[in-house]
């Protein structure tokens, strides 16, 4: 269903592509958006589990495209090192496809929102709670379950053989 990586010998490991999906702060999530236009926006998230957790506002583009399209892509950028000299950049990132549905659930909610706390404000456990307390009432939450992830990086930054 979907393609294989074209240039295999630049291709990362499962877990070397999990970690990176842990560790980034941002990426970029893209819907379908108004009349067929791809639309890309910036998000930060957190990933567990082989999902994708991201907060938002209860309307907006990127809501009205899942709602019209529940398949989506998201990719983020791990190393992004330009070589001028070189004519090339030194790069990590990962991309993943998979299907996004609006968290209903309240136990479901406050357990991805307790992930994006942990990750961006580790240790805060107890202030996390109170701001989710806080915007519980504005805050929609989206969960993206993976179908398929892929992470890549410039031949330069491997320690593999061209196949």
């Amino acid at each position: 269903m979907f393609r294989e990586m074209r240039l295999k010998n630049q291709s990362l490991s499962e877990a070397e592509t999990d970690e990176m999906l842990r560790s980034c702060t941002s990426g970029v999530l893209a819907v379908t958006g108004d009349n067929g236009y791809p639309y890309a926006v910036p998000i930060s998230y957190a990933y567990q589990n082989g999902r994708i957790y991201f907060h938002c506002a209860k309307t907006g583009h990127k809501l009205d495209g899942i709602k019209n399209n529940e398949k989506v892509s998201f990719c983020v950028t791990a190393a992004d090192d330009v070589k001028a000299e070189a004519f090339t950049t030194f790069y990590r990132s990962a991309i993943v496809f998979g299907r996004a549905r609006i968290l209903t659930e309240d136990s479901e909610k406050k357990a991805a929102l307790e992930c994006l706390a942990e990750k961006y404000s580790p240790g805060l456990f107890r202030q996390g709670q109170s701001m989710i307390e806080k915007e519980w009432n504005n805050v929609c939450v989206v969960e993206i379950d993976v179908e398929h992830k892929s992470g890549k990086a410039a031949s330069e930054l491997l320690d593999k053989k061209p196949i």
